[in-house]
């Protein structure tokens, strides 16, 4: 089944006069594990934000679980997880990490209503998921670079999506970090769940086939199913083709 459709779409951001995004087809199946890679510049962070309805799609087609996101971004938004490249919390940021992980239920229960069980029942699993059970109650802005990537991918897990967007969810992680979220990622996925990740760490995927896609100038130029230890070799190869 497939829970992302793209058919010929193109891209482009509000007072840009040339599109991002060229013509790109793709469609995602339930529990596909996707590492988008490519050049600066390619495209692969605004194909999420494209597939989150974030971003015009300005011709062709785009559903995700369903859903027309031209027509119904919030919706979409609701379905999709998404963890973004850089962010940051300042030190005053008033808010524990629990908290921040509990922000990530509010598209299911609203603005200014209480969490409900189903709420903190979901944030607990998160929690114990990404393993930070002894940051809840510290300052989200006084944590680690590390400790905060884990807890906003708790946040989007705590959501409950149909999708799990990344976009270098390895960049502030040290070594053991990235061996647990990259097995953490491989549960999803074998749960079910497809995870579409924007990477340039080919080391830290799981121990299986992925999909691979390549992307250059906005298109795509390889997509292809492959074993996790060949992506490096791919992406040499394909860069030296484009």
């Amino acid at each position: 089944m497939e829970l992302i459709e793209l058919t010929d779409i193109y891209t482009a951001y509000e007072g840009g006069d040339k599109p991002v995004i060229k013509g790109l087809s793709l469609d995602v199946k339930k529990g596909e594990y996707v590492l988008i890679g490519g050049p600066n510049g390619a495209g692969k962070t605004t194909l999420l934000e494209s597939i989150n309805g974030m971003v015009k799609i300005t011709h062709g087609g785009a559903k995700v679980c369903g859903i027309d996101v031209n027509k119904a971004g919030n919706e979409v938004r609701k379905k999709v997880g998404y963890v973004i490249q850089n962010f940051y919390f300042d030190p005053f940021t008033p808010f524990t990490a629990g908290q921040v992980v509990m922000m990530g239920r509010y598209g299911r229960m609203g603005f200014f209503r209480w969490p409900k069980k189903e709420d903190y029942q979901a944030v607990e699993k998160a929690i114990r998921l990404l393993g930070i059970e002894d940051l809840v109650n510290k300052p989200i802005g006084t944590l680690s670079g590390g400790q905060q990537q884990k807890v906003m991918i708790a946040q989007n897990v705590a959501k409950e999506p149909d999708i799990m967007l990344l976009d270098e969810p390895f960049s502030n992680l040290d070594f053991h970090a990235r061996e647990f979220i990259t097995k953490v990622l491989e549960d999803l996925s074998g749960k079910g769940m497809p995870v579409i990740m924007v990477s340039h760490a080919f080391d830290d995927l799981p121990d299986r086939k992925i999909r691979m896609v390549i992307m250059n100038e906005g298109k795509i130029s390889y997509d292809d199913t492959c074993d996790s230890n060949e992506v490096e070799g791919i992406v040499r190869k394909a860069s030296r083709v484009n």
